[in-house]
């Protein structure tokens, strides 16, 4: 047995009247829409906004030679296991002079991984190596990272990190170096 439609019985539901009806007073009656002029200067919505230039390397003056690079802490960590010297193999893969810089965070995060990775510790305090300060709390670089490359648009960001990698592919016109098969 199936179910039976229930249908609404006549005049069971309540008229509503409508906020225009001539039966309301005037003071309660809905305002007619009133239409304003459109102002040429101001942004329209439908507008998709225009990049700015530098997001496209070929107009990006910022982004040239010497290239600034922020170096990400496990970037040193695989260049150290793939046995390659971190300024020459930047130097080889941009055919440009390279400026590698460590933010204090990374150097933090450095610090914080203990004997173990002394290694790389030395190769951060490189003289060749240059040192960017961080004005924020904490030490997590990652963040660090992508705030400053959100903020400067000059620099090259250097990880093997994935989800490091994944969250700067969403800043356009930020270019990733990254190690893989040992180059």
């Amino acid at each position: 047995q199936g179910k039976q439609k229930k249908a609404r019985k006549y005049a069971v539901m309540k008229r509503m009247i409508s906020l225009r009806d001539e039966r309301i007073k005037e003071k309660d009656r809905a305002k007619a829409p009133v239409k304003k002029k459109e102002d040429p200067s101001a942004i329209k919505e439908r507008e998709v906004p225009q990049h700015p230039s530098c997001l496209f390397f070929q107009y990006n003056t910022q982004l040239g030679p010497p290239y600034h690079i922020l170096v990400d802490t496990n970037f040193i960590n695989f260049s150290i296991k793939a046995k390659l010297d971190l300024v020459l193999s930047m130097m080889d893969c941009l055919y440009a002079k390279c400026i590698p810089c460590i933010t204090d965070c990374v150097m933090g995060e450095i610090e914080k991984l203990g004997q173990k990775y002394r290694v790389a510790l030395r190769i951060a305090k490189d003289p060749r190596f240059e040192r960017l300060p961080c004005m924020h709390k904490g030490t997590y670089a990652d963040d660090c990272l992508v705030q400053r490359v959100t903020q400067h648009k000059c620099y090259i960001v250097a990880t093997v990190d994935k989800e490091l990698k994944r969250r700067i592919r969403k800043i356009p016109g930020v270019p990733i170096m990254y190690i893989s098969r040992h180059r």
